[in-house]
Parts: C-alpha cells; sequence; structure tokens
C-alpha cells in the first residue's frame, strides 16, 4: 500500500527533504499559572528561545495546522490543565511550519505532542513515547469533489489534477498519494491549512477539483452532503492522540492521561474536540493499536531510523 511518493505542490514541494490515577484537581491550581505560548522559530529550535528550561520546563505542541492565535485557542487551555495536574511548568509552543513541527519532533524536541496515529506510532517506535488519551472516534478521511462534479468518478481520474489538503506528511494526503503507484500520474496537491479551507477551495472557491480531509470535520461543514460528493475513503485508523516522552515519569504519564479524560478536563478540551468534529470526550489510547502505522512515513524523508 505504502509506494515512494512524488508530492508535488503549487505552493511548495513538500516531500520535505529539507493507571489511573486521581483526577486533576489534587495538585494546586495555581500551578496552572506556568503554563506559556511561545511560536517556534524555524531554524533556531526551541533552545535558541529561552525553553531549555533543563527537567522543569516541558513542551507541548502540535502540527501548524491553524494559525498561532487559533492554536493557542485550542491547545492553551489543555497546557494550563495538565501543568495543573503534574505540578511542572509547560510551555505550549506553536510551530511556525510544518518543517520546524517536523524537526523539534524528530529530535524529540516536544514532550507532549498531540498528532495523527503515523506521528505517535513514529514516536513510540523511535524516541520512547506512550500514548496517553486519543479521540474516540475512528480516524477516517474521505476525498471530495463538488456535488456536481461528475468528471470525476473515481479516485484515478485525480490523476494530474488540483487536490486541496495540507502538505504532507498529513496523513490524509500520503493516504490519497499511495494510491497512485506511477508518481508522475499523482495528484498535484495544493497546500491548504485548515480542513475549513480545504472543503472552501473544493466547494466555494473552485481552487480544486477535489479535496482531502477527515470524515468528522466533513460531516461539519456538509452533514447532509448537499454540496460534496466522496470519492474514495481511506480506511478507518485508531484516531489523533496525545503522547508523552521520556522526561515525564510514568507516573506523570498516568496522571495525564487520566486527567484527559476525566470529567473535570472536558473543558479543557472543549476547543479540541470541536475543533475536530466530535462531541465525545477522549478516551485512552494503548500505544499497541497504533503499531506499525509509522509505515505511512517510510518514504518521507527524516523518518528513517
Amino acid at each position: 500500500m505504502f509506494k515512494r511518493i512524488l508530492l508535488l505542490s503549487a505552493v511548495s514541494v513538500c516531500v520535505w527533504a529539507g493507571a489511573a490515577l486521581a483526577a486533576p484537581n489534587a495538585r494546586d491550581q495555581a500551578t496552572a499559572t506556568k503554563t506559556a505560548i511561545r511560536s517556534a522559530a524555524p531554524v533556531e529550535g526551541l533552545k535558541s528561545q529561552g525553553l531549555d528550561g533543563g527537567d522543569t520546563v516541558l513542551t507541548f505542541s502540535a502540527p501548524p495546522r491553524e494559525a498561532p492565535e487559533e492554536g493557542a485557542r485550542i491547545y492553551q487551555p489543555i497546557a494550563e490543565y495538565l501543568a495543573g495536574v503534574i505540578g511542572r511548568k509547560i510551555v505550549y509552543v506553536h510551530p511556525d511550519n510544518w518543517l520546524t513541527y517536523q524537526t523539534e519532533m524528530l529530535k524529540g524536541g516536544y514532550d507532549i505532542v498531540f498528532d495523527g496515529p503515523h506521528f505517535n506510532s513514529w514516536r513510540i517506535a523511535n524516541l520512547k513515547h506512550n500514548t496517553l488519551a486519543k479521540i474516540q472516534d475512528e480516524f477516517v478521511f474521505a476525498v471530495v469533489t463538488k456535488k456536481d462534479g461528475g468528471q470525476i468518478a473515481d479516485i484515478r481520474h485525480l490523476a494530474g489534477k488540483k487536490v486541496c489538503g495540507m502538505s504532507p506528511p498529513n496523513l490524509g494526503t500520503l493516504a490519497l498519494l499511495s494510491q497512485f503507484e506511477n508518481p508522475a500520474r499523482q495528484p498535484t496537491m495544493i497546500n491548504t491549512v485548515g480542513w475549513a479551507k480545504v472543503y472552501e477551495g473544493v466547494v466555494m472557491e473552485n481552487k480544486c477539483v477535489a479535496g482531502v480531509l477527515p470524515v468528522a470535520n466533513l460531516k461539519k461543514y456538509d452533514g447532509r452532503g448537499n454540496f460534496t460528493r466522496i470519492v474514495y475513503k481511506t480506511k478507518a485508523l485508531p484516531n489523533q492522540a496525545f503522547s508523552a516522552g521520556p522526561r515525564i515519569t510514568r507516573e506523570d504519564q498516568a496522571r495525564l492521561a487520566a486527567a484527559l479524560i476525566a470529567p473535570e478536563g472536558a473543558a479543557a478540551t472543549a476547543n479540541l474536540r470541536e475543533a475536530f468534529g466530535t462531541e465525545k470526550g477522549l478516551v485512552r489510547a494503548v500505544k499497541d493499536e497504533y503499531a506499525g502505522l509509522d509505515a505511512f512515513l517510510k518514504d518521507v524523508w527524516g523518518y528513517r531510523r
């Protein structure tokens, strides 16, 4: 299923070479003030930003799928909540771009991460991370066209066509491109930041003949299928998850996992759940269910070890 991928983008060329313990209120609530938000500089890394806090400061990040302000709205409440759970300073770092995110993630620069199943799988295998909690629903991507886009009856008809989606190594984009054996016949990916923008690029702006986005988000924008038609769905995978690295003790990892799924955590995770199209709470993530999903990344530069 996984084939070498030639990634063409109108914006960029982007296979870049280039247990459970008591729930959270056992700690002093004032610890929540130990959080901060930073926007990451592309090359200089975290230490040059003054984020090298030894064993005391923990960094929390997620892919740059939204503007910094929106990232802070989604993730800052979680950073503050988790800081109160384990009594350590947690800094939410918003990466400026995918290059920054991947560079820091690949070298273990993030202690707590929320992202896709293939990234979780890779960190488990290579960085000694453990999964904490995940979005309940299965993770499925859909490739959609406009309702009246009759010329695209099958995914194969997208060869050479413009498709809106997030740049690789976004899982949906990798899954789509893996369906084309000949790299020269792959769709041209138009880098589009944000799932709403992917939808709008197809339905409203006519930038692309198709778009790839999670089914959960598609249901938010077009729940009745009045404006879009699904031409391809990926197989169901375990959903996006939080993972924690080895600078966090197993005991604190258990506290974090329990806190994320506890009723007390619902307010802190509300914006995240809304952003990713689920009304359900988070559930425990078992790392074995993510085993092998790093295979999606095997042909992406930087992920081979």
